[in-house]
């Protein structure tokens, strides 16, 4: 497997265009001078691409596709490739360098890693041209022109998260297959002994998902961030055990729970419920 490590590199092998700056890479494909079968290959940057009427002999899918295509540093680029020449399209090509100096002006897309491809509309291609021509004036102007360059950047950058989210809401099935999933992977998470918290980091390497791409997927079905919805099962089991077994203490419950300390949990308890465990339970005695 091809590792690259900079955006002249893999263009070179790619037959892009040489890159005019090395954090910051924007081009049109032209695939009849392009690589169009190639192995696995692995960068170290990211690239968004834009592929129109695209077709890929590997995919068994015999219509071409319009669609969005992400890769983030360190992740195998779709396991190779083998590819019709017969789309059109763009690229943006993103250091680590400059996400790392400017993370205020980029989403939490960045962090999806490898997913699904985010298929569009006529009116986003429409939409998603417009802004590249304007990054295209402002990349081959030169570096006097770098901070304008970078806020078109940003621009499509959060165009695609707001169609990521119209994906969501149209094509739900898939999506809620991961909701579900989610939900189930959680429900069993205290079915067996605990030493710590359950954690968004857990989950989404449960489902093969980021932290980032799972959390907008369960906050766009659910309304609550996997945060929530993971503080909401502690607390009901919580409740659950106050509730059903008097033996146990306020200490022994947080360890049971996964906390590492008994007054974190009393705390945490608190805060969501409105009430201290032990006056949680001493309201219930009162009740019965």
């Amino acid at each position: 497997m091809k590792t690259f490590s900079d955006f002249k590199s893999y263009n070179s092998y790619l037959g892009l265009p040489e890159p005019l700056d090395n954090n910051i890479d924007v081009g049109y494909y032209n695939p009849s001078v392009m690589l169009l079968k190639s192995d696995p290959v692995m960068v170290d940057f990211y690239r968004i691409s834009f592929k129109i009427n695209f077709k890929s002999k590997q995919s068994g899918n015999s219509n071409p596709i319009t669609a969005v295509f992400f890769n983030s540093p360190n992740v195998i680029l779709n396991e190779g490739w083998d590819v019709e020449p017969t789309y059109t399209g763009m690229y943006l090509q993103l250091s680590k360098k400059i996400i790392e100096e400017h993370r205020f002006l980029f989403k939490t897309y960045l962090d999806y890693g490898q997913h699904e491809a985010l298929y569009l509309t006529e009116d986003e291609v429409q939409e998603i041209s417009s802004v590249f021509r304007l990054m295209m004036k402002y990349y081959e102007s030169g570096s006097q022109n770098f901070n304008v360059l970078l806020s078109y950047v940003n621009v499509l950058v959060s165009l695609v998260e707001a169609y990521y989210k119209r994906q969501f809401s149209t094509d739900p099935k898939q999506y809620n297959r991961i909701v579900s999933d989610f939900q189930q992977c959680l429900s069993e998470y205290y079915q067996k002994p605990v030493n710590q918290l359950p954690s968004v980091q857990y989950f989404a390497e449960q489902l093969g998902l980021t932290p980032n791409y799972l959390g907008d997927i369960i906050k766009h079905f659910t309304q609550k961030s996997p945060l929530e919805n993971i503080h909401d099962f502690v607390i009901k089991k919580a409740k659950e055990m106050l509730e059903q077994n008097s033996t146990m203490n306020n200490s022994e419950i947080a360890y049971e729970l996964g906390f590492e300390y008994p007054n974190y949990f009393s705390k945490f308890f608190k805060k969501q419920v409105g009430l201290s465990p032990k006056a949680y339970r001493t309201k219930l005695t009162s009740k019965l």
